[in-house]
């Protein structure tokens, strides 16, 4: 073998090893990033449920104590709505909506989205079913935060994930205590998800969670 065939068959070989090594590396971000990505793009239209609820409930409310709720729920989510969006464009360079970045392993009831918001015009009693349908909406809200908490990258948007869990902790411990006082028992949808609980309940490999199933 001539010494320019040796030297060519090295520089292949260098060649194809730094790009497997590009490419392990790609991956490696890619999964982090993908966190961040799947929970932005599956916030976004969770909040919108959530605000789509509670305008409905600062209408037909029939405590003040869920009207303030609701609009709570109004101006704190439309401003995480920004915050997310804004996180989307800092990481990705595209809005929200313009990338599939996969699933977070949850399916719709998990996120608690498989509920109907309009549902809520014609319930009765009204309170009692916002508290239920909320409850459950803020759980999947927690899980999804619980998951970025555990395996995102991204300070700024695992500090929102924290303070989503805080936040909606506070208001489903609340809201059931009113539910106990007013019904008689708390929301059947139950309490606060645990973290462990949630991560162990991930299926990754499954369609049911894919965030197609989140644009309402």
């Amino acid at each position: 073998m001539s010494i320019k065939t040796i030297l060519a068959v090295g520089v292949v070989a260098l060649v194809a090893i730094g790009g497997f090594f590009v490419l392990m590396d790609h991956g490696d971000s890619g999964t982090s990033v993908d966190t961040e990505g799947a929970f932005v793009r599956g916030m976004v239209p969770h909040h919108e449920s959530a605000i789509e609820m509670a305008r409905i409930a600062e209408k037909k409310a029939e405590h003040p104590e869920i009207r303030t709720l609701a609009g709570n729920i109004v101006a704190a989510q439309t401003e995480e709505i920004m915050m997310l969006n804004s996180i989307h464009q800092r990481l990705y360079g595209e809005p929200v909506g313009s990338m599939d970045h996969g699933s977070m392993g949850l399916n719709d009831e998990m996120m608690g989205m498989s509920m109907d918001p309009m549902t809520l015009k014609d319930a009765k009693p009204f309170d009692r079913e916002f508290i239920d349908m909320m409850v459950a909406h803020h759980q999947g809200a927690i899980r999804m935060a619980q998951i970025q908490v555990a395996d995102g990258e991204d300070g700024q948007t695992t500090s929102l994930a924290e303070r989503i869990i805080v936040d909606q902790t506070s208001e489903i411990n609340q809201m059931n205590e009113w539910r106990t006082k007013w019904y008689g028992s708390p929301s059947p949808a139950g309490g606060i998800p645990d973290a462990d609980e949630t991560m162990g309940q991930i299926d990754h490999g499954s369609d049911s969670g894919d965030m197609h199933g989140m644009e309402h």
